[in-house]
């Protein structure tokens, strides 16, 4: 068990406790983030088809509230609050400290096997079959391309790797990169991201296995500071949903087609499987396919996001509001059955609604 102050980040509990063979029990893209937001956003990773969310780890948590009480909540003790907090966008009161699982594991380092995929058809059957053979499973793919190489990309599996596979010393702190300057605006237009994405996709041989470097197969895009600016001053905003099992197989290829009508398809598309819905009120993910893209910043951003919703709404999807910079309020709630309940027991804590944020005020009306 591990309990510390919500502002303590991922990246130093990964520094402190992999050399000793311990690991967070959810390990999300990044890792510069903190506890408090680790479960506000109830964050998960490449391991969510094998160990859920990061909230179904967390065993009690302290708040201080709308009203500056501070209080301890668990599964035991104030329940609705707990369950509300977990994945509550921080809506429910200021998370204090955490009280957490962690995981043993048996080096600090990943092997890894990665493979190059043909389609979309075929990286489903073998996100399917992976499912139970890999505790950590991501895929890349390149969403620009049609017909019958539509979805094609690199599937990434991993595990932790065992002590007589792994170097002797502890991975070293990675060297970092920066971008230094804003790219001009027409750099990421379309024929630069398919050259972009063709490469990538040559660059990976059919089938590698190796050991990798921690951060490399977990938080590949921390090594790239500042990385935001290859999408030029107009920035980008991230979007990611799941699609249900219960929309059918066919699911993630009408996503990645309607993507591609709109023009929202990007040069960073990634693909995974989620387990079953956690117990946060809002947690985000679902049994289903969730893809993951960025979207630059342009006059038709709106529109595409709102196609999107649109579209899920209609499978019974949803949006990761961690990621969400443009989702409507009726687009919001339309996708959210979970809502009403989280809102009565926001109002049951909070009556005055003292606590709220940008996002509150565009997705759940509270008055700015």
């Amino acid at each position: 068990m591990l309990r510390a102050e919500a502002g303590l980040s991922l990246a130093e509990i990964n520094r402190v406790y992999l050399p000793r063979y311990w690991s967070s029990p959810v390990l999300p893209g990044t890792q510069f983030v903190t506890l408090g937001g680790m479960v506000a956003a109830d964050v998960h990773g490449k391991e969510h088809h094998a160990t859920g969310c990061f909230g179904e780890h967390v065993r009690k948590l302290k708040i201080r509230l709308a009203d500056d009480r501070i209080v301890e909540c668990s599964r035991a003790e104030h329940q609705d609050l707990f369950t509300a907090t977990i994945g509550g966008m921080g809506l429910t009161g200021h998370i204090l400290e955490v009280e957490f699982s962690m995981q043993p594991i048996d080096s600090p380092w990943i092997w890894q096997r990665a493979q190059r995929i043909g389609g979309i058809d075929e990286f489903l059957a073998t996100l399917a079959r992976t499912n139970h053979e890999w505790p950590f499973i991501v895929g890349w793919i390149d969403c620009l391309k049609t017909g019958p190489e539509m979805g094609r990309g690199i599937l990434y599996c991993g595990r932790w790797a065992t002590r007589e596979e792994a170097p002797v010393d502890p991975p070293a702190e990675r060297r970092k990169l920066t971008v230094p300057f804003e790219f001009p605006q027409f750099v990421l237009n379309r024929a630069f991201t398919r050259v972009f994405n063709a490469l990538i996709y040559r660059k990976q041989p059919k089938l590698s296995e190796r050991i990798v470097h921690p951060d490399a197969f977990f938080h590949p895009l921390d090594a790239i500071l500042h990385w935001n600016r290859i999408y030029g001053p107009g920035g980008f905003t991230q979007y990611q949903c799941v699609l249900p099992t219960s929309a059918g197989p066919q699911a993630p290829r009408e996503f990645l087609e309607l993507l591609t009508r709109q023009g929202g398809a990007s040069f960073l598309c990634v693909i995974k499987n989620c387990g079953p819905e956690g117990s946060g009120l809002l947690s985000f993910p679902m049994e289903g396919t969730s893809i993951a893209l960025d979207i630059p910043v342009r006059p038709d951003t709106q529109t595409i996001v709102d196609a999107l919703n649109e579209h899920l709404i209609s499978i019974g999807g949803r949006v990761y509001l961690a990621k969400d910079a443009f989702t409507r309020p009726g687009h919001f709630r339309a996708m959210e059955p979970r809502l009403d309940a989280f809102l009565e027991v926001r109002s049951r804590w909070d009556p005055d609604r003292r606590l709220r944020s940008a996002q509150s005020v565009r997705v759940m009306g509270d008055r700015p």
